[in-house]
């Protein structure tokens, strides 16, 4: 096992695999930005240290900076935590050449897996469906564009190939936008990601969006730890997570989640990952897989009892595989709502000092938030503060939990989301668990208007 390990990330996910760490008796090292010298975390830190200024770009997304600091730490591994470099082959490349390990999957797999066409062909050979597209990268010629997308059928949805986090995409309604849209989509890909390719699907009309998560040793051994429904979403950033998903018929569910173990144990998988799945008239379409752990671990966490993060930096450091299929028991439900530095409305986002921070608790709730009062939330980061996750036996209680959770949430000095979350958890399509992908944009935002 590690003795020390570097934190390559910042805010709850920062603060969250320390608390991993220091239960398993590993020290860290927190790699932070000269806007985030006060954070908790850092404060709670064996060691830290300043890998650069407040702009992502010059900080958690310098390579050379992280790797220099795990370099004068004398650390092992590096934990990429999720966003920024989690799933950037060139930066696992990188720290692996450097002589540390990186705890997520070998750089050749987020290579492979990163690239969306690719990773579509993949899962089709391994037994599920995939979202009618076009078979690779789009060309150059904006006529094989048209003729593509025609045989496609519209509306369709034009996506980055090295995207990720809702980032990259463009719904595409008639041929008359096609082409100014491929340019504009090609442009932001090349902008986030250093990869201008992009590529088409048929866009669904009412589909949820279900993942299955994943954990493997690298070798030949893999289980799947459970689903859960991602539906609630604006722009393609989640908003509330569940699990496990309702309204689906476990034995299809088991079948994928077997398919995505195979395919594990095929591409030699390692670490925690995630297949994330359209699910429309009863049936699964791969869409990507997330080589990282994901914001929304904790719910797996709860329905499972598995810390998720300490099994990733086991696998990570060779320790045996200990966890059989047969050991996974889902049992009750868990929701999680994302807390924002924004107008619950207008979703502008809002840096600035917390005067006043109280967080919820009681029987069935946890919050994950590196968040404290007088904090100030800086304006170049995600607005992400806090995670309420609620637990209980059925999804009914849980929901009552999480109702009862955000009314005690106290968040002066800014705005935040909780005004929608609370309105999301009284609207009866949710309750029913009707809701698909485009239900906030489409219904619910719009009925409020």
């Amino acid at each position: 096992m590690f003795r020390k390990i570097l934190i390559a990330n910042r805010g709850e996910i920062a603060l969250r695999i320390q608390r991993s760490c220091r239960e398993m008796g590993i020290r860290t090292v927190v790699a932070h930005s000269e806007a985030d010298r006060d954070a908790k975390y850092v404060r709670l830190a064996d060691e830290s240290v300043c890998i650069g200024p407040a702009l992502s770009k010059d900080s958690y997304l310098n390579m050379p900076a992280i790797i220099s600091a795990a370099e004068v730490t004398d650390s092992e591994a590096i934990h990429p935590g999720y966003g920024f470099l989690s799933e950037n082959a060139d930066f696992a490349e990188r720290v692996e050449k450097s002589g540390f390990v990186f705890i997520g999957p070998r750089s050749e797999t987020i290579r492979q897996m990163g690239n969306k066409v690719y990773a579509k062909h993949f899962m089709k050979e391994a037994g599920l469906h995939v979202v009618p597209g076009s078979k690779s990268s789009l060309p150059n010629d904006p006529k094989l564009i048209l003729k593509i997308a025609d045989e496609i059928g519209y509306p369709i949805i034009i996506k980055a190939a090295g995207g990720g986090g809702g980032r990259g995409m463009r719904v595409v309604k008639t041929s008359d936008t096609l082409i100014n849209s491929v340019i504009l989509t090609r442009s932001e890909a090349n902008a986030a990601f250093n990869n201008q390719d992009v590529y088409i699907e048929k866009f669904l009309e009412k589909p949820r969006h279900i993942e299955i998560q994943v954990l493997s040793d690298g070798n030949e051994n893999a289980i799947w730890l459970g689903d859960r429904d991602c539906s609630t979403q604006r722009r393609n950033q989640k908003i509330i997570e569940e699990a496990p998903a309702i309204g689906i018929d476990r034995n299809l569910i088991n079948y994928v989640g077997a398919c995505c173990v195979d395919a594990c144990k095929k591409m030699r998988y390692r670490g925690l990952g995630t297949f994330e799945f359209l699910f429309e008239n009863n049936k699964f379409y791969f869409i990507e897989m997330n080589a990282r752990i994901q914001v929304e671990h904790p719910i797996t966490e709860l329905v499972t009892g598995i810390d998720l993060v300490q099994e990733q930096i086991k696998v990570s450091s060779g320790e045996h595989f200990g966890i059989k299929q047969s050991d996974i028991k889902i049992s009750g439900h868990a929701i999680e709502c994302r807390i924002n530095a924004e107008d619950p409305f207008k979703f502008i986002p809002h840096p600035g000092y917390i005067t006043n921070w109280h967080t919820p608790g009681g029987p069935g709730i946890r919050v994950d938030s590196h968040v404290f009062n007088g904090y100030f939330v800086p304006p170049y980061y995600d607005s992400m503060i806090a995670k309420i996750i609620s637990y209980g036996k059925t999804r009914e209680q849980a929901i009552e939990r999480m109702k009862i959770g955000l009314s005690e949430m106290v968040v002066e000095g800014i705005l935040t989301n909780i005004a929608l979350h609370r309105e999301l958890l009284q609207n009866s399509n949710f309750i029913k668990g009707c809701t698909d992908i485009h239900f906030l944009e489409n219904d619910f935002l719009n009925k409020r208007l």
